[in-house]
């Protein structure tokens, strides 16, 4: 099969023949149909997942697929199901890692993969859903839109008509002026080092504003001076300190974003912190996304039309050109971009 190996950290990914290894107790081997792209992917070819010892690996942990065939013990999909993949743990056996065969030599991957023509996940790793499902919301459910939409009702519990500040509007940040608005956010203000307006308002921010020095002023002609909830999707040390600073009382700040390896975040003036009843900052794991009873949920609402995925995905890409996908993420030029595997 064709797959997407990272063979070097801070290479470009190869694109090569990959042989599937055995079928052991607890795992499905799915056939991919499309499968997103996410910044987390990013952080593994730089190094900074703490994965730079188990390289060559495949990449990859939100997509769509069809089950081809199951391990021993498995009983949450049969083949022939079509599911999503998601690296968040849901229901089903947590199996060992998943063996593959590259140049020859045994090579160990992920629990869940989705960067290949097929991949051998884990039980707990795929969840089974209606087959008219749309295969780009199963991607999207995968990682980038549940883990927005759980995150957006779990930890930071925005309520209707309250100020959301969204930091980095690429495919994440997308997610979360979609996840805001479903919950009925009043002011929904997007903010990125690139000029992202147009594309902020059409998947429904209230405000864009440009990050850096004249940020604040920016939120001050429009009559917004802090925030009840804030995101920050970028992980930028320095997006952080500034931003905290616009926490209202009460406020949650939410932390979706990693910063780099042993880099720190300044807290500026401290004492804003106790405004109000007090204010709350939370590293984020999926917003406690639960796979098993959130996407049946998410696809119901996508169904009824309160969940609306338009503009999410803003390019298309192939195996083959996925080195080019990579380079318009780093380069701040997309949302989300779908791979779709066998084209």
């Amino acid at each position: 099969m064709k797959a997407a190996v990272l063979e070097k950290i801070g290479a470009p990914l190869t694109v090569a023949d990959v042989e599937l290894g055995e079928l052991p107790r607890g795992q499905v081997l799915v056939k991919i149909l499309v499968s997103g792209m996410c910044g987390a992917q990013l952080q593994e070819i730089a190094g900074y997942k703490g994965n730079a010892k188990f390289v060559p690996h495949l990449l990859g942990h939100e997509g769509c697929g069809i089950v081809e065939k199951i391990g021993e013990d498995v009983t949450r999909v049969m083949p022939g199901d079509k599911v999503v993949m998601h690296w968040r743990k849901g229901e089903g056996i947590e199996s060992d890692f998943p063996s593959y065969v590259y140049k020859g030599k045994k090579m160990s991957s992920g629990k869940v993969t989705t960067f290949s023509e097929y991949a051998i996940v884990s039980e707990n790793r795929v969840t089974a859903v209606p087959q008219d499902t749309p295969d780009d919301l199963c991607a999207l459910l995968g990682c980038g839109l549940s883990t927005a939409l759980a995150t957006v009702e779990n930890d930071a519990r925005v309520k209707a008509g309250e100020k959301v500040l969204i930091v980095g509007i690429g495919g994440l940040g997308a997610c979360f002026i979609k996840a805001a608005k479903l919950a009925g956010a009043g002011a929904i203000v997007a903010v990125d080092i690139h000029d992202k307006d147009a594309a902020a308002r059409a998947l429904g921010a209230t405000h864009f504003v440009r990050a850096g020095s004249e940020m604040r002023s920016a939120l001050h002609a429009v009559d917004i001076e802090s925030f009840n909830v804030i995101i920050e999707t970028s992980g930028n040390a320095g997006a952080i300190a500034e931003t905290l600073t616009l926490l209202g009382d009460s406020g949650r700040y939410i932390l979706v974003g990693q910063p780099k390896p042993g880099e720190s975040v300044e807290i500026r003036n401290a004492v804003h912190l106790f405004g109000g009843e007090g204010k709350t900052i939370k590293a984020t794991q999926g917003g406690g996304f639960r796979p098993s009873s959130d996407i049946p949920r998410y696809i119901e609402e996508y169904g009824s039309g309160r969940l609306d995925i338009e503009n999410l995905i803003t390019h298309r890409t192939t195996l083959e050109k996925v080195n080019d996908a990579l380079r318009l993420m780093r380069e701040g030029k997309a949302n989300r971009i779908m791979i779709d595997i066998w084209q």
